[in-house]
Parts: structure tokens; C-alpha cells; sequence
């Protein structure tokens, strides 16, 4: 079992990189997976990130950060397009379990920006309830091209980053934590070929993160 307790932003953060690093490599080591860190989380969880991301079936967040029970607070809409009810989870995570570090998970080939980008081209947008996810993904895709990126992975870091400054500027809650320095949000952009995931966005870490290029 590995206990986690009492980590900064920054520490939180480093845990994640590494995580995702093993997971590269092929050498993940599977933490707080056994029985007894079942049985140690049951009475309550202490989550040392939050992580809010798309839903693709690629993006198992435990499997890609390699981590276990009770460690990431998870919440994963399509192309993640935040409503109320993210918005509550969110802050759950921060607020309530104290986490922090909050992460914005997309990644390339993300369907729910490429129907965005289509139907702007096209005029013509989904029926259902899809078509609510895709109106949310547009907003990213015209301030993208009014910036003149035009590439899908300039367009995808554009959603990511549209989506952390979402967060801060619609809940309070998150924005204070933020500034008070009791969390950060990082967007991170996922490869699915290789399984890296890089950051492009940052809000309240203690120094300068390097952005994917």
C-alpha cells in the first residue's frame, strides 16, 4: 500500500508524470491495488487528484497514470464538455476530499471535437442528445481558428485549455482553491499510439511546467 497524504500541487503532479512514465515504458507497478488497500479505503477515500476527462474507452485513467483504489477522484463526460453536475463533482473532489490537483484529460482523435470541426464545415450537427456535446466543443474550434490553429492537435490543445479556464471561471470554489494555493489544474493532451500524456495548460503549480510543442 501506498499512503498518500499531505502533497502539494507540485508533488501531486510529479506523482502523475511518473505514473504515466511507467506506463510508456511498460513498467507500470500497479499500486494500491490489493486487498488490503481495498479494505484500508472502504471507511473513506483521500484522492490525491481529481481527474476529469473524455470518455473514450482508451482513457482508463488508473491504467494510463498507473495508479489504485482511493488515489484519482474520476469524472468523464465525452469530449469533456462541463455542465453543473461536472462542475459539482469537481469541486467535490477539491472542496470536500480536499485533493490538490485537478487534470483536464483529452487526447487526439477525440470524436466529439471532430464532429465539432464537421459541423461547422458542414452545417449540419447530430441529433439527440450528442448534439448538446458537440455545441459545447464548438466554442473551442472558432477560438481556435480565430487564432489560426488549425490542426487537430492545435485545435485539441485549444478544447483542453478552454475547458481549465471553464472550470476557474464559472465555479468559485474551484478559482479560490486556486488561488489560495490549495490546488491546481493542469489540461494534459493524451497520445493514444504511445500512451503519453503532455501537458498544455496550467493554472496555480508552484513553477512553470513545460507545454507539449
Amino acid at each position: 500500500m501506498t499512503e498518500i497524504r499531505n502533497l502539494t500541487p507540485r508533488d501531486a503532479f510529479e506523482l502523475l508524470q511518473a505514473g504515466n512514465q511507467r506506463f510508456v515504458a511498460g513498467t507500470p507497478e500497479h499500486p494500491n491495488q490489493d486487498a488490503t488497500r481495498r479494505t484500508e479505503t472502504a471507511p473513506s477515500q483521500k484522492p490525491f487528484a481529481v481527474l476529469f476527462g473524455c470518455s473514450d474507452s482508451r482513457l482508463a485513467a488508473e491504467i494510463i497514470f498507473d495508479r489504485g483504489l482511493g488515489d484519482l477522484f474520476v469524472v468523464r463526460t465525452a469530449g469533456h464538455v462541463a455542465g453543473t453536475e461536472v462542475l459539482g463533482s469537481i469541486e467535490f473532489g477539491v472542496d470536500v476530499l480536499n485533493a490538490p490537483l485537478v487534470v483536464v484529460l483529452g487526447h487526439d482523435s477525440c470524436g466529439a471535437v471532430a464532429a465539432a470541426c464537421s459541423a461547422l464545415e458542414s452545417g449540419q450537427t447530430p441529433g439527440g442528445f450528442v448534439r448538446d456535446v458537440v455545441e459545447r466543443v464548438t466554442p473551442s474550434v472558432l477560438a481556435a481558428r480565430a487564432a489560426g490553429r488549425e490542426t487537430a492537435d492545435e485545435i485539441l490543445a485549444e478544447h483542453i485549455e478552454q475547458t481549465v479556464d471553464l472550470l476557474l471561471e464559472r465555479s468559485r470554489v474551484l478559482a479560490e482553491a486556486v488561488a489560495d494555493g490549495r490546488t491546481a489544474i493542469v489540461g494534459l493532451s493524451y497520445r493514444l499510439a504511445d500512451g503519453s500524456a503532455h501537458p498544455v495548460a496550467t493554472r496555480g503549480l508552484d513553477a512553470a511546467v513545460p507545454t507539449a510543442s
